[in-house]
């Protein structure tokens, strides 16, 4: 089989790399152009621990290819990004431009599979797109929805182990789908139709969204009150149906911060509770900034200087280089903008540079600074040791015990 991966980012690149491990002649597509050289030269361009190995095997036996433009295939997945636009409108352009790019090389036989996040509805509108254009194509190809379950840093297990939910159009789509996945996962296929199977991706992410906003919402009633919430909800969960999880920043990413506003979008009036958990944690980073600068004008008052002060991460999550919707991102942001002429250092260990922040090594940055803000968990900051000759402000429990 022939399968062609229209996107090759952070989920599309790892399940084309693991298809083609398994069998499968894959053309990998995107519209970067470094993208497409660096994948034929076997590098990398996400980190994803050893993925670059894989990719180098694939590339070298054939099995893989990158391009920038679709070729004739027998399967097409379409795995780019689902952004929001406007009042946090879903914009599903991408995925349309993706299959307005298949559309004249699909034939009879064929497999077309959305992954990426999208509104309910949207394969069935891919699939009137299609139809409109070829419309000798009716009942003669197969049309499903397969969303990803991946954690990033866990990718290559995860595709691989983890159950997926797949919904065709028809039962006959449900049935192509999953004989093409079983080539690959291990894990359950459940079936459904792809109505529910879209609903399912976004119900996944909303309910995790809302778990994040319940720990959140506690951190700051617990700053207010004067209680440390890392040994709190320690002691919450020792109850035997008790399971609440860490706070942080905010929350980031291309799923939780993003998903549920497909919900939002589409059900303003039912989705209260789902629209409250996203104005809980977006309101997270804006505390986390108003409490950087507090702490700076505060430390200026003291000391009659301005202080140096080392913001700790700018990716979404510990431990990846992926910046998209961060919460750290938008608080080094709004601190910066605040502070004119602050001595501000930015520090993220799993990117070299960045176009907007001069970065900072993290050692030169903590040893520098007179207030330190841990907005990301990177593994290398958990070395640091604690220091009380230095303003701490720990938002994701590096030093919980403190």
């Amino acid at each position: 089989m022939k399968a062609c991966f229209m996107g090759l980012g952070y989920i599309g690149l790892p399940t084309a790399i693991i298809a083609a491990k398994h069998g499968v002649q894959v053309t990998g597509v995107d519209v970067n152009p470094d993208v497409v050289a660096k994948t034929n030269a076997g590098k990398l361009h996400i980190i994803e621990p050893g993925l670059e190995s894989m990719l180098q095997e694939v590339i070298a036996s054939g099995a893989l290819k990158a391009v920038g433009k679709p070729e004739i295939c027998d399967a097409y997945f379409m795995v780019v990004p689902t952004p929001f636009k406007g009042d946090h409108e879903p914009d599903t352009s991408y995925v349309e431009a993706a299959t307005r790019a298949v559309i004249p090389c699909l034939k009879e036989g064929d497999l077309y599979v959305i992954e990426s996040t999208s509104p309910v509805g949207t394969t069935e509108q891919m699939a009137r797109l299609i139809f409109s254009e070829r419309p000798e194509l009716k009942g003669k190809i197969y049309i499903a929805y397969c969303p990803e379950r991946v954690l990033p840093g866990n990718v290559i297990y995860e595709l691989v182990h983890n159950d997926r939910v797949i919904g065709g159009i028809d039962e006959a789509s449900t049935d192509k789908a999953i004989a093409f996945y079983s080539q690959f996962v291990q894990g359950t296929l459940h079936r459904t139709n792809a109505k529910t199977a879209e609903m399912c991706k976004l119900t996944e992410n909303s309910s995790r969204d809302v778990q994040i906003a319940f720990a959140n919402e506690l951190s700051i009633i617990c700053e207010k009150a004067g209680i440390n919430v890392w040994e709190l909800i320690t002691l919450a969960n020792k109850h035997p149906r008790v399971n609440i999880l860490w706070p942080g920043c905010g929350v980031g990413g291309h799923c939780i911060a993003v998903d549920p506003y497909f919900i939002t979008a589409d059900f303003p009036a039912e989705s209260k509770l789902i629209a409250s958990a996203r104005e809980i944690n977006n309101y997270k980073s804006f505390w986390c900034a108003e409490k950087v600068q507090r702490t700076m004008l505060q430390f200026e008052l003291d000391h009659h200087r301005k202080p140096k002060v080392a913001m700790m991460g700018l990716a979404f999550k510990p431990n990846i280089d992926d910046l998209r919707e961060s919460p750290a991102k938008y608080i080094i942001t709004k601190v910066m903008q605040s502070c004119n002429n602050a001595d501000i250092m930015v520090v993220e260990p799993n990117i070299t540079s960045h176009n907007v922040f001069k970065l900072t090594d993290y050692r030169e940055a903590y040893d520098r600074a007179d207030i330190v803000v841990m907005l990301v968990a990177h593994d290398p900051f958990k070395t640091l040791p604690w220091r009380n000759d230095k303003i701490i402000l720990d938002f994701c429990g590096i030093y919980r015990k403190n």
